[in-house]
């Protein structure tokens, strides 16, 4: 069993940054891909960043130039820096891993970002 555990969302102007980490329980070599999701009231929840387990990265257009995601194996720590945040930004971001052994999904908690205008 993996958990999933966020920090680092808050409330920040429009410009600013936040960096999200999520750390996992247990193993990470057999957590590929690991990422970010959001969901905005009203809105679907839609994939913002994901990284393999060899580093490849994927990003939605809308955040491409201004987030960037990363993991740290050793920790055991996936990180959404996010710079440039706009109003549009704000949702419930969640983290996801899918286990390969296991062919499963683990999801976190939630940290909220809020990004005022």
């Amino acid at each position: 069993q993996v958990q999933l555990v966020e920090s680092g969302g808050g409330l920040v102007q429009a410009g600013g940054f936040l960096r999200l980490s999520c750390e996992a329980s247990g193993r990470m070599f057999s957590l590929s891909p690991m990422g970010w999701y959001r969901q905005a009231p009203g809105k679907q929840r839609e994939l913002v960043a994901s990284v393999s387990l060899r580093g490849s990265t994927n990003y939605v257009d809308s955040v491409k130039g201004r987030f960037t995601i990363s993991r740290d194996n050793a920790k055991r720590t996936v990180y959404l820096q996010m710079n440039s945040l706009e109003p549009e930004d704000t949702a419930a971001y969640y983290c996801h891993a899918h286990d390969l052994v296991m062919n499963r999904d683990y999801w976190g908690q939630g940290t909220q970002v809020t990004v005022s205008s």
